[in-house]
């Protein structure tokens, strides 16, 4: 499916950002979870920390943006992830222990820029 212009701007914002939140329903309660994140082919591959368990197979919701400029909110269905060592090497080498990897295939986004005078 084509890329709404909505989709492929926020896609563009999150290329510029480094982490973000992920939030989904896991056995009926929320799920709230800090996130590194890089656009890679018109989705988003997610690495958490694999201890935090895992929400694939669900609709999820990730969020990024800067505190003054901009927000984006992407939702789609989320699936494990495989990356390949090019696409590993796209996340900082900071020591997480057991990453869980999540690709998330973008059907809709939001997106809001803070508008300065």
């Amino acid at each position: 499916m084509p890329l709404t212009a909505d989709t492929r701007h926020a896609l563009d914002l999150l290329a510029r950002a480094e982490h973000g939140q992920v939030a989904a329903s896991l056995r009926a309660l929320p799920f709230l979870a800090p996130a590194r994140h890089a656009v890679v082919a018109d989705r988003l591959l997610l690495r958490l920390c694999g201890r935090q368990g895992t929400c694939a197979g669900q609709v999820v919701a990730y969020g990024a943006g800067t505190a003054d400029r901009w927000s984006v909110q992407v939702v789609g269905v989320c699936e494990t992830a495989e990356p390949t060592a090019e696409e590993r090497a796209l996340f900082p080498a900071d020591g997480l222990k057991e990453p869980l990897y999540l690709w998330v295939t973008p059907e809709c986004a939001t997106v809001h820029v803070e508008e300065h005078a």
